[in-house]
């Protein structure tokens, strides 16, 4: 038997289905039509084929993806998006404009791991 989630809230809901990183921008790039993996991968910096394959299997399953297979020598998948992954998208677009807005400053967060900014030189008096 399957458990259904149960969710605090829409976002709470929402960020599942997002699950992080990778699903926004595959979504994003799927955005003007359908990809074949190889394509999609070359478009996704930073992201391994390994974790690329769990994300769209993922997506697939929760039904934002549809994987059309094609019969043919060597064989051929394209990744599109369903509507309910379109909806997904339409309603991630103000987030997307909130971060072009806002890219300077959030570039300017400091992450875990980042060197601490240089302290202020201490202001020096002169003795007499």
């Amino acid at each position: 038997m399957v458990k259904r989630r149960t969710y605090t809230c829409g976002v709470d809901a929402a960020i599942d289905v997002m699950g992080g990183k990778w699903k926004a921008l595959i979504l994003w790039e799927l955005s003007e039509g359908p990809l074949r993996f190889g394509e999609l991968r070359r478009r996704m910096h930073g992201i391994s084929e390994r974790v690329l394959i769990v994300q769209v299997r993922e997506m697939e399953t929760a039904g934002l993806l549809h994987r059309e297979q094609f019969n043919q020598v060597p064989p051929r998948v394209e990744y599109s998006l369903t509507e309910f992954g379109r909806s997904l998208l339409e309603a991630m677009m103000p987030l997307a404009e909130w971060g072009e807005r806002n890219m300077r400053i959030i570039e300017a967060i400091p992450r875990d791991g980042d060197a601490p900014a240089d302290p202020q030189p201490a202001a020096t008096t002169a003795t007499g």
